[in-house]
């Protein structure tokens, strides 16, 4: 049976996880990873590699090598997400364009090559030791550190909060937050990356991208 590597035990399950590529096949990319897909093709991407750390069903990556990324690396904690995107990549004939590897990123980190574009999408927001595992990302980007984190606002910070009693009470371990923007950036500078692209994605998303140099 295809199992996890974090706390976060059935949440990120084979149900879940096919109900996400049905809907993505169906619909696309939700709004906030097409604007952050969208925001890179705007930077070019042909011939670039990728690193996709929690990547679920691998949307980032199937659109990316579609606009011309060389190859991707997956990364995901979840094995039912990663095999969701490998069926997928077969399915558009990117299988061998793509390596992937079940774990928690933050340890297996120094395995990991760089790549040129390193992305987040949806995943400091619930992992608990997230300035670890942003900095970590960081270190990993050549060029581009891309983000989409729950915006800084009051009305998100309580809409949260209540999924997170919601969370509580169904006995799942998953909980998410908020991160500051500005801890955020701290952690982008001190690997060398500057803010480049900011874009708020409706009311509850924010589309963050820094670059090397």
């Amino acid at each position: 049976m295809a199992t996890t590597t974090s706390r976060y035990g059935s949440f990120y399950n084979e149900k879940r996880a096919a109900s996400d590529l049905r809907k993505y096949r169906e619909k696309g990319p939700i709004p906030s990873t097409r604007a952050l897909i969208d925001a890179l093709k705007a930077e070019g991407v042909e011939g670039a590699t990728l690193l996709d750390i929690g990547g679920g069903i691998g949307a980032i990556q199937h659109e990316l090598i579609d606009a011309g990324v060389s190859h991707a690396t997956s990364v995901d904690a979840s094995a039912p997400y990663l095999d969701a995107a490998r069926e997928e990549s077969e399915r558009r004939g990117h299988a061998g364009r793509v390596t992937y590897l079940h774990g928690d990123f933050v340890e297996v980190a120094e395995s990991v090559p760089r790549a040129e574009i390193v992305t987040l999408d949806r995943v400091i927001n619930v992992y608990p030791d997230w300035e670890r595992l942003a900095g970590l990302a960081a270190a990993r980007a050549e060029r581009l550190y891309c983000l989409v984190h729950p915006r800084d606002t009051r009305t998100v910070r309580l809409v949260i909060f209540v999924m997170n009693l919601f969370l509580r009470l169904l006995r799942k371990q998953v909980r998410a937050a908020v991160r500051r923007p500005d801890a955020i950036e701290r952690i982008a500078r001190e690997n060398g990356l500057s803010p480049h692209v900011s874009r708020n994605v409706g009311a509850a998303w924010q589309v963050s991208i820094y670059h090397s140099g």
